[in-house]
């Protein structure tokens, strides 16, 4: 296959900064904060950072040295290895694509509330009279959300029609910067608050009543494991597809490093961000989901208020929206990379922009439901699964997959696909094919350093993480 028609990563910078972005999304700044919130604080991001170390780095060398070994996207990555392992290959590229019909829904929102602050810095009503009301207002507005989400894929596919060279890496070159500057912006904002010290105490200060019993201790340790793996994009696809790109001369070693400790300082800092902003105007922590729109957004427009409000406030879902597009374009390019990687297999003449308008279309079209339901509220322009089986919120069969479409996706994705082909690929590394990683990491003159180490990890500690996360999944779904 010529490298020059998949496309290469430019430089190792460039790399490092497409893939920290790839991690660095909604996962960081939606889930993390509210995550922590409802998870006891330090000693959430205690467990979190042990499975970063045991499980996040380890996974992440194998997925890129499984890229660049084969020269395949996810798809094909497995197909390479040998014809038995194919079927892991297409759930990398089922999950991405499903996970992308809600993600982009989610990014849609997040730029609307963008807008809405901007028009309030500029004395127009951003939010319809609705004021810190407008999350429930938006989710039955559907023209909104399904023209937000058109934009938003639409802002996706025109990066991801450049490549890679020309496309996301310039991108990511552009913006992490500008995110990383923006972010201490508003650290340090809200970091001179009255009362933020509170929400610094909540993240790290020890806190033994967390783990005051055996079920306590393992509710966080489910929650953490499942940060840790949608956190790192590890089981999507992206580490594969972005390592394929990267030249044979690049440390895969550090590089694996580099990204999962970027990955979680970014997340500490988003955590450091949000709760602190919570603590100083009187929001709770443990709001669930509802907490980057909904609490958020209450304390920009109530607490904060007037223009520093709306200002910050547009700080804070522009830089979402930046985090979330370096997520997505990552995200739609595992797809495009497995049709593209096909037709260079077949000899044909790849057709990069084609590839992904038509995924864009199809994925805009299984997005319609995760708009039009209301996000599971009822009474919208389309069912929720629950309302299609004719069941209520309290009733008997009622559970967390059929709540939304947005849910019922994610469980399909996160809740058995990710966790399964992590776990069939750490069993691969470390018994089927357990020279691999060590044979790829050294093909750049790097040694490989603690190779008993990652065979360990490959062999138990990996393996036997990834079955507590589908596990834990799998309860957390179905109950």
């Amino acid at each position: 296959m010529e490298v020059n028609k998949r496309g290469q990563w430019g430089s190792n910078l460039g790399f490092l900064l497409a893939s920290v972005g790839s991690a660095i999304g909604l996962g960081n700044l939606w889930a993390f904060p509210y995550k922590m919130g409802k998870s006891g604080g330090f000693a959430f991001l205690a467990i979190y950072l042990v499975l970063v170390v045991l499980v996040g780095i380890v996974l992440m060398l194998g997925e890129f040295a499984l890229g660049r070994h084969t020269g395949h996207g996810a798809g094909g990555a497995y197909a390479a290895l040998a014809k038995k392992y194919s079927f892991v290959g297409w759930m990398a590229v089922i999950s991405p694509f499903l996970i992308l019909a809600f993600y982009c829904l989610l990014g849609g929102m997040v730029l609307r509330y963008c807008l809405g602050f901007l028009m309030q810095i500029f004395g127009a009503d951003g939010f319809v009279g609705q004021g810190s009301d407008f999350f429930g207002w938006l989710r039955y507005d559907s023209t909104s959300m399904l023209l937000f989400l058109a934009i938003f894929l639409a802002i996706t596919m025109f990066i991801v029609m450049g490549g890679i060279k020309g496309g996301i890496e310039r991108f990511s070159k552009a913006v992490m910067p500008a995110l990383a500057v923006i972010l201490v912006v508003i650290i340090v904002f809200v970091a001179i608050q009255p009362g933020a010290k509170e929400g610094y105490a909540f993240m790290f200060k020890p806190n033994a009543e967390t783990f005051s019993t055996p079920k306590d201790f393992f509710d966080v340790l489910k929650t953490a494991s499942g940060q840790m793996f949608f956190s790192l994009s590890v089981g999507m696809g992206i580490n594969i597809t972005f390592g394929s790109y990267l030249s044979k001369d690049r440390s895969l070693q550090r590089n694996a490093v580099i990204v999962p400790v970027a990955d979680t300082v970014f997340a500490l800092l988003a955590g450091m961000m949000i709760l602190p902003a919570c603590a100083a105007f009187g929001v709770d922590y443990a709001q669930g989901p509802g907490l980057l729109f909904a609490s958020m957004q209450k304390v920009f427009l109530d607490g904060m208020g007037g223009m520093a409000g709306n200002v910050i406030g547009f700080l804070f879902y522009f830089l979402v929206f930046i985090a979330a597009i370096t997520s997505s374009i990552a995200l739609l390019e595992v797809c495009t990379a497995f049709i593209v990687d096909k037709q260079l297999d077949k000899g044909k003449e790849p057709k990069r922009r084609a590839v992904t308008a038509i995924f864009v279309v199809l994925i805009f079209i299984i997005a319609i439901p995760v708009a039009l339901d209301a996000l599971g509220s009822g009474g919208a322009a389309v069912k929720a699964p629950y309302e299609l089986m004719g069941l209520t919120p309290d009733s008997e069969g009622f559970a967390m997959w059929n709540d939304c479409w947005l849910d019922f996706y994610d469980m399909i994705t996160e809740g058995i696909l990710m966790p399964l082909g992590a776990l069939i690929m750490s069993l691969i590394m470390g018994w089927a094919l357990p020279n691999l990683v060590k044979n790829e990491c050294e093909e750049s003159g790097h040694k490989f350093k603690g190779a008993q180490y990652f065979k360990f990890c490959f062999r138990f500690v990996v393996p036997a993480v990834m079955i507590l996360v589908l596990y834990t999944q799998i309860t957390s779904f179905f109950g």
